[in-house]
């Protein structure tokens, strides 16, 4: 444990819910991990008995990847920890592929209602049918733009074209529209919607005041800082600036409240969490504003931040988080962009 996790507090310890089962967090919430084929290796998801309609069954917080073993695993919980009671509605965070891409096949399965935020909602319906500009080779130009010259890497990024589509096969139809402030009753107790921006274009939380538990989703994570990007569909963007704010809608929930994350291990200490992801934020800030005192691109800054060797898929991201960082100081008038002879867009310091 590092020295940032060991400030937090948590209460299952290194128990982790194998592949297939569920660990009970609270009653009538069970914690369920699926895998993932990244780097980061896995996603939980949170299953809430329910009752609508008289109908008894399940509400659930995401999906998981469309892959083969995650169907599998889904299998065998319909039968074992779901005790054959149906799927009654599946939340959905936001529209990333390891949050959304079973949805389809669960929502269809169960005859189940999709809950989402709209904009979570438009752009997974987006990136499902590979729509040019939330394609993969939309973002071959603008990774190009910010100094990414390398031919071999290129063409691996260009054969991610169907990165998307291949983790996501499917994504209702219809939904359910979330938002701020909204209170939904989930296993009879009242859930506060809490959207959040910078991570996704409209990411949702949800606090439960009785139960005193946050569904954080990606927006806040124990171990990890969430991947902020700017992406080619918004080259202009100022997600950092756009994910600090938000947090500070989390600011009114006690501090000892139960988190449980997207990713990582349940934990309490939120406001604790914060914190360290601001003071994060700000060094690295810092660190990219001294380097600015000689013209830099996106690229350049990647090395500062991502001190080890990245794949094509993790380049992509790291990419968007460097560009998400001078962005941030260049709406913030430190920095000037600059586009040299090669058409490569450098960012300098102002001072």
């Amino acid at each position: 444990m590092n020295a940032l996790e060991s400030q937090l507090s948590y209460p299952f310890a290194d128990t982790l819910p194998p592949l297939g089962e569920t660990i009970e967090v609270a009653p009538g919430l069970l914690w369920l991990r699926m895998p993932l084929p990244f780097a980061l290796d896995h996603i939980n998801l949170w299953l809430i008995a329910d009752e609508i309609d008289g109908r008894q069954g399940w509400s659930l917080i995401d999906s998981g990847a469309g892959t083969t073993v995650t169907r599998d695993a889904w299998e065998q919980l319909f039968g074992g920890a779901m005790e054959n009671r149906p799927l009654l509605r599946l939340f959905a965070t936001h529209c990333h592929p390891d949050h959304v891409g079973l949805s389809g096949w669960l929502c269809e399965r169960f005859e189940a209602p999709f809950w989402t935020s709209a904009a979570e909602f438009a752009f997974a319906r987006m990136m499902a049918a590979a729509l040019p500009g939330v394609d993969g080779p939309s973002a071959i130009p603008h990774f190009q733009k910010h100094g990414l010259t390398d031919p071999a890497m290129l063409e691996q990024m260009q054969s991610r074209k169907n990165y998307y589509p291949s983790l996501v096969p499917s994504v209702p139809a219809a939904y359910t529209r979330l938002q701020d402030g909204q209170r939904v009753t989930i296993g009879g107790h009242a859930w506060r919607v809490i959207t959040g921006f910078g991570h996704s274009p409209e990411h949702v939380s949800l606090y439960s005041e009785q139960c005193n538990i946050l569904l954080s989703g990606d927006m806040v994570l124990p171990r990890i800082s969430t991947n902020v990007s700017v992406f080619a569909v918004e080259p202009e963007g100022n997600p950092l600036q756009l994910y600090l704010d938000s947090l500070d809608k989390f600011a009114d929930l006690p501090a000892d409240a139960l988190v449980l994350p997207a990713h990582g291990r349940p934990f309490r200490g939120l406001h604790t969490r914060i914190e360290q992801l601001r003071a994060h934020h700000a060094a690295r800030l810092e660190e990219v504003l001294a380097a600015c005192a000689t013209p830099r691109s996106a690229l350049d800054i990647v090395p500062l931040m991502f001190r080890r060797q990245l794949d094509a898929h993790q380049l992509s991201f790291a990419i968007g988080e460097a560009l998400a960082h001078l962005h941030m100081l260049w709406f913030d008038g430190r920095l000037a962009r600059v586009t040299g002879n090669d058409a490569i867009l450098r960012f300098r310091n102002k001072a």
